[in-house]
């Protein structure tokens, strides 16, 4: 089903299973890392996006239902969206799918620099604090904020192994974006990342 279609309906968008074979070695991973502020419009093909979006934050022990990024305490308080030309979509670990939440093109609330909104996808790392309920106000931010780096981490390296650009960004209207999310008073954007392909 197309995207656009999906948001319409608001019906769950199955991924297609991510591609965990060999793309490059940790160390060509790591040597390849960097910030890109520039960007084709290609959209990203869907096998690609559901690999992204596993890398980031996805299953990877079934059985008990851990992630490819840790959380203080197991909370797993974040939560990946993804704002495509089509809408914003949730990325809904367990069921690996993608959850419409706005038919809007989103993309040009993800940041405040021009590129973010011609760029094909931008991810919004959100803490639900509501999961945090054992921590205080300051521990929950600060491991909110920690937990968020390393899911942008994870991203950083998938780019960096695929050939794909990205770059995290901490300058975003958080008040308007949230407003436009739909976001509750709990919820609270940390980060956005931009990704793409690299302008040849």
């Amino acid at each position: 089903m197309p995207i656009v279609s999906a948001v319409q309906n608001s019906q769950s968008i199955a991924l297609p299973p991510p591609q965990t074979g060999p793309a490059a070695t940790l160390m060509q991973a790591l040597k390849q890392r960097r910030s890109t502020r520039e960007f084709a419009p290609k959209p990203l093909p869907r096998d690609t996006l559901s690999t992204l979006l596993w890398a980031a934050f996805g299953i990877n022990r079934p059985d008990s239902g851990g992630r490819t990024a840790p959380s203080a305490r197991n909370w797993q308080e974040i939560s990946v969206y993804a704002a495509l030309a089509d809408g914003l979509f949730r990325y809904d670990a367990a069921g690996h799918a993608l959850q419409p939440v706005a038919s809007a093109d989103l993309r040009a609330l993800t940041g405040m620099q021009d590129f973010v909104g011609h760029a094909p996808l931008n991810l919004v790392y959100v803490a639900d604090f509501s999961r945090m309920s054992e921590a205080g106000a300051d521990e929950r931010e600060f491991l909110a904020a920690v937990d968020a780096g390393v899911i942008a981490q994870n991203v950083y390296l998938f780019c960096a192994a695929t050939g794909l650009a990205t770059v995290v960004r901490g300058l975003v209207d958080r008040k308007k974006l949230a407003a436009a999310m739909g976001l509750a008073l709990h919820e609270r954007i940390l980060l956005a990342q931009t990704v793409g392909f690299p302008v040849a």
